[in-house]
């Protein structure tokens, strides 16, 4: 008997009416027949993603609201439980090495032509943190939900243009071109931009919570990077060179999407950084790094 726990009344919530388990356990609907075992394994993993990727979206609409005010405390938090969530993501993979090649082929054709190359939350997450394209969304045109979401991240401002917005209202010397963009097209690099950052990073104990907001930006960026790599790695351990199934070029295509930044003066901002040391007799040219999820103990306005 366990104590403290009452019988639930008749329309009382419990967990299970909560999270809709029933609903839940019953949405993998394997197209193998006979049922091949390791389907089910290949499909709650790919549902157990978009669920990840759903709060993700939440947390990134977060981060954007709270932008609008200045609220880099609050922004912070939103960022760590993305980069925790990220790191989730990659291991997530490990699970799906267990399925050999062998298992994988016993039901892989029936998968044709849906292709991972159509996760509308995905691309939507992509196109929040600057990533966009609209040439993707021919891949979604006979999918109306998707469609809107896709155009309506397009016309929207991305998480970049708002944290560049913030840090201009801040006092920082943001270009005004890169303010006044096009939101609706891909960010263009700008050198001027780089050289602002660069004196951030330079100064970093003077700038310190925008310096850590530019850290867990490149966190999120370098994870997906990581996430990225980590899913080229499996495909090609599971399928190599093979043709993917919604007819990508597979792992030669999934290569090149390692090239992609979406905060590419925060990346480019280090050699500003290692120009001004290498002139200073003395240094190793390095600055170190911080640990973005262990703020300085000694500045009280860190956040929790």
């Amino acid at each position: 008997m366990t104590e403290g726990l009452t019988e639930p009344q008749k329309g009382q919530l419990t967990y299970n009416s909560y999270l809709k388990v029933g609903e839940l356990i019953n949405l993998q609907v394997l197209q193998s027949d006979p049922p091949q075992h390791d389907e089910m394994l290949f499909i709650i993993i790919h549902q157990a993603y978009e669920l990840w990727f759903k709060q993700m979206l939440h947390e990134v609409t977060a981060m954007k609201s709270f932008l609008l005010k200045d609220d880099l405390l609050a922004v912070f938090k939103c960022c760590r439980r993305v980069i925790r969530i990220q790191d989730l993501l990659v291991k997530q993979v490990d699970i799906l090495e267990t399925m050999t090649p062998n298992d994988f082929n016993r039901f892989r054709e029936l998968l044709n032509p849906a292709s991972g190359f159509q996760s509308a939350q995905f691309r939507v997450f992509e196109f929040q943190l600057g990533l966009k394209r609209k040439s993707y969304l021919r891949y979604h045109s006979n999918d109306p939900a998707a469609t809107k979401a896709l155009e309506t991240a397009i016309a929207q401002p991305t998480v970049y243009d708002r944290v560049l917005a913030c840090l201009d209202r801040l006092g920082l010397d943001i270009p005004q071109e890169v303010l006044d963009r096009d939101v609706t097209t891909p960010h263009k690099e700008s050198e001027h931009l780089a050289q602002v950052f660069g004196s951030i990073y330079r100064n970093s104990e003077a700038h310190y919570h925008v310096y850590l907001l530019l850290e867990l930006l490149m966190d999120i960026d370098q994870k997906l990077i990581a996430w990225r790599w980590r899913h080229v790695s499996m495909v090609e351990r599971i399928i190599g060179h093979t043709i993917g199934t919604g007819g990508s070029m597979g792992v030669d295509y999934l290569s090149s999407t390692l090239k992609k930044r979406c905060f590419p003066e925060i990346w480019s901002a280090r050699k500003y950084v290692i120009k001004d040391l290498s002139e200073k007799p003395g240094t190793m040219g390095y600055s170190g790094s911080l640990d973005s999820e262990h703020p300085q103990p000694s500045d009280p306005k860190s956040s929790p």
